[in-house]
């Protein structure tokens, strides 16, 4: 199939990505972001002001959670969390215990890093905002994109966004996707082995986005100012799906990932899709 067929399958099957309708899990909570499907134990998310992670069911997987944003799972299953409140980013060991992956960059205080993802040879890559620092003095004068090496190296990438926020490898780890939440926008990069950004090219604009996902196919699902966007991969819009409240963040779970939670404000919400999404 060509590329120009490829597009016009995505964008002809946009009505077709969404397979029911959108369901409440849970409301009452302070701000939901960062869900997470974790395999055989289920969904968890953060409730930043609440200081804790939560399960779908509102269940407390972990208190205090440093105010934690953005969470992930690396290749070995393990929880890596952006605790916005420790201005740093901490991965909870299989006995519970917490490692500090990144707390300092040339001897500074992180800002308050808020989303983070994983790259298929272990590298973290987050971003780092001041959306989280509620007052106290920034110590760096940017907003960065960092990458953590699997040796634990920390290096910057950019400092070219105002306030970075979600990101998104596309299915073959070639193309890394950035929101800026300040500008609107979402940016797209090429990504070399070693985690630099080249290419930077603007992907999607007037978005109002915060965090995303991208599904088998290589479509872009972003939290937006007036739902959940769904991208094909050249930005065409295919869908929007609207929800009870402004999403800040998605992630597919269920077992077969095909359905997508989204945190909103202070629900929790489902969507059944046709797609798998990666997580």
């Amino acid at each position: 199939m060509t590329s120009m067929m490829l597009l016009i399958a995505l964008l002809s099957a946009g009505q077709d990505l969404v397979q029911g309708p959108v369901e409440t899990v849970g409301t009452g909570f302070a701000f939901t972001e960062g869900p997470v499907w974790i395999p055989g134990k289920g969904l968890i998310f953060s409730d930043i002001p609440a200081d804790t992670i939560f399960g779908a069911d509102k269940s407390i997987f972990r208190t205090p959670s440093g105010k934690s944003n953005g969470l992930t799972l690396d290749r070995q299953g393990r929880l890596i969390a952006c605790e916005q409140g420790n201005r740093r980013v901490a991965r909870t060991e299989a006995d519970g215990t917490i490692t500090v992956l990144a707390d300092k960059y040339l001897d500074r205080k992180l800002n308050s890093p808020n989303d983070v993802v994983v790259r298929s040879d272990g590298t973290i890559f987050f971003t780092d905002p001041p959306y989280g620092l509620e007052g106290r003095e920034a110590e760096l004068p940017f907003s960065g994109v960092y990458a953590i090496a699997p040796d634990g190296k920390l290096t910057l990438l950019s400092v070219y966004f105002k306030y970075p926020n979600g990101l998104a490898f596309s299915p073959d780890e070639k193309t890394l996707y950035v929101s800026d939440s300040g500008g609107g926008f979402i940016e797209a990069f090429d990504v070399q082995k070693d985690g630099a950004l080249k290419n930077a090219r603007t992907f999607a604009t007037d978005v109002g986005p915060d965090g995303m996902k991208v599904d088998e196919q290589g479509r872009l699902w972003t939290s937006a100012k007036d739902g959940i966007r769904v991208y094909a991969p050249n930005g065409e819009l295919v869908k929007t799906i609207p929800f009870p409240e402004q999403p800040a963040n998605c992630a597919f779970g269920d077992e077969d990932g095909k359905t997508l939670y989204v945190t909103a404000r202070h629900g929790l919400y489902k969507v059944r899709c046709s797609v798998r999404g990666i997580r």
